[in-house]
Formats: C-alpha cells, structure tokens, sequence
C-alpha cells in the first residue's frame, strides 16, 4: 500500500512517472539496455534532453530566446554560480531576503561583489514577504526565492525590475500558470515537482550569455554548458529521464489544472489549521505557500502524539524543520488530493480529542 508523501523533497512523483521508470531500470523501449547504461552521447539519450528542454519551454510559454540547461549541484549550486557569472566585485546585485535558502544565496553573491539586500522578514523568522522596496536600476541583477519551504511563505505576485530578473523557483517551479517571459533567468532543483534530486534546470534568456565577460571555469560557466547542449560533461541522465517523464504528465495533466488541484489542497489543509484552535499557522495569511503548509501545536507537548496519529494514518514527511518546528505538509504537484483529505481528517480528529 502506498503511503500519503508528504516529503519536502525528494517528493512524492506521480505513480505512472516510478512505473515507467521503473521499467526502464531494467530495459529502456525494448533496447536491451537499461536507462542507466545507455550513452549521454547517444541518439536515444540526446533526444531525451532536446524533448525534456522542449517541454519546459512549452509549458512555460518561452520561445527561442530562452534556453534550458540541465546541471548538476542542486539549486544550492546556483548561488554561486548566478554571481560568479554575472557579477563583477564593483557592481552590486539586489536580494529579498525571504528564509533560509534566500539568505544562503546572499552569502555565495558577496564572494563575487557587493550585495544589497532591499528587505528582509528574518526579523519575524521569515512569516510573510516583504513589501513596499525598491528595485535600484543600477543593480546589476534583482533575485527572488518564489517559494520557501521551510517557512511556508509564497509570492502570489511578482514585483516588476528594471533590471536583470534571476528567480530560485525552486519549490513552486511548474506549480501553477506565471508570466515566466517577466524573469531572465529562472533556476530550479528538480526535486520538487519535476523529478527526483539530481538534476537543477536553468532558464535564461540566451542574450545573457553574451553579457559574460569573465573567464570561468568551464564547470561553472553557463556558456559551456549552452554550447554543449547540457552535456559538456555526462549528465544526470535517470535524473533527466524522470524529469521528461514528469513534465509529459505535466503536459498531459495540464498546467491550468495541476495549479486548480494544487489550489485546492492547500486551501483544505489552512482550512484545518483555520478552524481548529490547536494548530497555529507560521505564515502571514496573504503570504501562505501553496507548496508548503507550516503549523505548530498550541500544545507542544502533543507533538508526538500528532506524529503517532500521522503514522497510523500512513502519512509520511510532515516533521517541520527546526527553524520553525512543529509540523510541515508539503503538497507538491504529484500528491494526490486523497492524502490531502487523510492528513485534514487526522488534524479534525487529533483536535477533537486533543484540543
């Protein structure tokens, strides 16, 4: 039996993506080899990567002037990189500061320049999104964390910049329907909603290329890696094929409908937190993540009864990180709406006898 996956990532994928998958381990399309064996310089695997990088820009409506990458390293290593590559030690680049993974990427820019950082919830441990800044234009790029998972706070809309656009979409990355032409560069781990961990996609408008003026190495350099279609060196390639499995059921779904279902889950579960005294909700209720639901227990001391009803239930992934502790439901594309009703029956029933 299937349990209810509430993991904050790796994340739950949907069933017919690990059948296939599955299927594939042991013998790719009546090949005689395993996806795991065949050859990133082969025919089958590089109209893999071209049909994976197709989608992307299908679903996020992008022509020809985008490009997707695949690398390696996880969102993490796109802190560095993004400077590393667009900013020189004189020039300053402008931050939010939204929660844990905004404030890692500030770190990695000062290495390369001066940073600004225009507004900051830290103060209030990263409840809500800051508000009411303004972007510099002398900035030489403006970045965002859309989603913070660890905090469960969401931009609902974007502020406009004047200047570059870089977004970590990480945890809400083809969640729902954006206006991606606003952003430049948009980079995402893929274990959230695309695949499993392994593979980062980047999106950039191929015209930034052209802005960098530094030498890099080739490992590092978002050049190489758009000369060589992603595969300068051997990529990630199961990770890659989860993620062209994934984005065709996210083709085949529909977006329009994946954000309706993502709505609805989320909406169900604030409901609980709403209604019942014994949960409190760490984010600002015009700032809740869609992604990432996080709640504490008025009662401490229940936690870990709530974690034994959890597991009763078959319900997996909801311990909240320690920065905010308590309890975190991550409800990524893939999760049926289902576990979504098991875990807010938990939380009814877990209040009526606790609360």
């Amino acid at each position: 039996m299937r349990k209810h996956i509430f993991n904050a990532g790796p994340s739950v994928l949907p069933v017919e993506v690990l059948k296939e998958a599955s299927a594939a381990v042991v013998e790719l399309n009546n090949s005689g080899q395993s996806i795991l064996e065949i050859s990133h310089r082969g025919q089958t695997f590089e109209g893999m990567i071209a049909e994976a990088k197709s989608l992307v820009k299908e679903l996020l409506g992008l022509g020809d002037d985008y490009d997707v990458l695949f690398l390696q390293g996880g969102a993490s290593m796109q802190f560095c990189m993004v400077p590393m590559n667009f900013l020189n030690q004189n020039e300053t680049a402008a931050y939010v500061d939204t929660g844990t993974w905004s404030s890692k990427a500030i770190k990695e820019a000062k290495l390369f320049g001066k940073v600004d950082v225009l507004a900051s919830s830290k103060a209030e441990n990263f409840n809500h999104i800051p508000k009411g800044y303004e972007i510099p234009k002398t900035a030489k790029y403006f970045h965002i964390t859309t989603n913070n998972t660890i905090y469960g706070t969401q931009f609902h809309s974007y502020p406009e910049s004047p200047v570059l656009y870089v977004a970590d979409m990480s945890s809400d990355f083809l969640s729902r329907e954006i206006n991606a032409q606003q952003f430049d560069f948009i980079y995402a781990g893929a274990q959230k909603n695309v695949g499993p961990a392994g593979a980062t996609l980047v999106i950039l408008k191929k015209e930034l290329l052209k802005k960098i003026d530094k030498t890099l190495p080739s490992m590092l350099d978002y050049r190489v890696y758009a000369e060589n279609d992603s595969l300068y060196n051997t990529p990630a390639v199961f990770s890659i094929y989860v993620c062209l499995l994934t984005l065709r059921w996210i083709k085949k779904t529909g977006l329009k409908t994946i954000e309706k279902i993502n709505d609805a889950k989320a909406s169900a579960i604030y409901a609980a937190i709403d209604r019942n005294p014994l949960y409190n909700g760490h984010s600002a209720k015009e700032d809740r993540s869609k992604m990432n639901v996080t709640f504490t227990l008025s009662k401490p001391e229940l936690e870990d009864a709530f974690d034994e009803a959890c597991a009763k239930a078959d319900i997996v992934g909801v311990k909240g990180h320690r920065s905010v502790g308590g309890f975190r439901a991550s409800i990524y594309n893939a999760l049926p709406l289902e576990s979504v009703h098991v875990l807010c029956a938990v939380m009814d029933d877990f209040a009526k006898k606790h609360g």
